[in-house]
């Protein structure tokens, strides 16, 4: 029973040793092993040893760092992931914004050894970059000023900041863009692709007011679209009612008219005392009460 034992361990313990020897990378990734805390380098010594795509072999006591070398983004957005920054008349404004980045295979060893938490660091130092950018960021045509005084200028330039930078925002992505492309370089073994401002968000007191101006200027526009539609229609209704009082007046113009012809004729005839005489029975014997004129 012993034996028998002795040699289920063995052979389990053998299985975890095969299993160990053997180790696999996907697609889009590299591998780095390390032994005892020093990392497999090429034979010149100077640069990490990667491998590529596939199942490859190791010795059961170094261990495999997976690393992605497909393009990375880090997302800096939501109220959580969003960075603030002030600009330069003090207002606080809130960017989301996406860092794009490739590791550099060349410099892996920075990336994995050279930081503790790379991806932290790098967010850091771009969240610095951008509060940089961002609070002196100016307009074009304020680059240079006759003073000559660069706090002037900035200065003159934060006038209305939100506005201008919700202006410029393509400017503004093209000039952090290119301060990161400077500073995070070899020395963080990462190659910086670009950088999305997706969004620029006033404070919440800014925004209220906003929010409310735009309302305002939905109701005034409201308001008098309402107001215009109305009067287009009482001048309709009222050019109607011209158009039919006038057909009315020429309707009794002409009525009075062919009355006039037809007693003109009367009266030639000599009929006209007879025809008057009749009507005025006619109406006579209709009437419930008749006043008489005294002499």
């Amino acid at each position: 029973m012993f034996l028998m034992g002795t040699l289920i361990g063995a052979a389990v313990y053998g299985a975890y040793v095969l299993s160990r020897c053997f180790f696999r990378v996907e697609e889009g990734h590299l591998a780095v092993l390390t032994a005892f805390g020093a990392a497999r380098t090429e034979a010149d010594g100077t640069r990490l040893r990667t491998w590529g795509p596939g199942l490859h072999t190791r010795r059961p006591w170094e261990t495999v760092h997976d690393i992605p070398v497909m393009e990375q983004a880090l997302e800096l957005s939501g109220e959580k992931g969003g960075q603030t920054a002030m600009a330069g008349d003090g207002t606080v404004l809130r960017f989301d914004s996406t860092l794009r980045y490739v590791p550099v295979r060349e410099n892996l060893g920075n990336f994995l050894f050279g930081l503790r938490a790379p991806v932290e660091h790098i967010t850091g130092l771009f969240t610095c970059l951008l509060r940089n950018e961002i609070a002196n960021f100016r307009a074009p045509n304020t680059a240079t000023t006759l003073t000559g005084s660069p706090r002037k200028a900035a200065l003159s330039a934060g006038d209305n900041s939100y506005a201008l930078i919700r202006r410029e925002r393509r400017l503004l992505s093209k000039r952090i863009e290119d301060f990161c492309h400077k500073e995070i370089g070899a020395k963080y073994g990462v190659q910086f692709v670009g950088v999305d401002l997706t969004d620029v968000l006033p404070p919440d007191e800014l925004a209220r007011a906003l929010n409310a101006v735009i309302a305002a200027q939905n109701e005034a526009d409201t308001a008098y679209a309402r107001a215009e539609a109305e009067s287009q229609q009482r001048v309709l209704a009222s050019e109607r009612g011209v158009e039919i009082a006038r057909a009315r007046a020429l309707a009794t113009e002409t009525e009075i008219l062919k009355l006039a012809s037809f007693l003109s004729e009367l009266d030639n005839q000599n009929t006209l005392n007879l025809y008057v005489s009749r009507r005025r029975a006619e109406v006579m014997s209709e009437s419930r009460t008749v006043y008489l004129k005294g002499q």
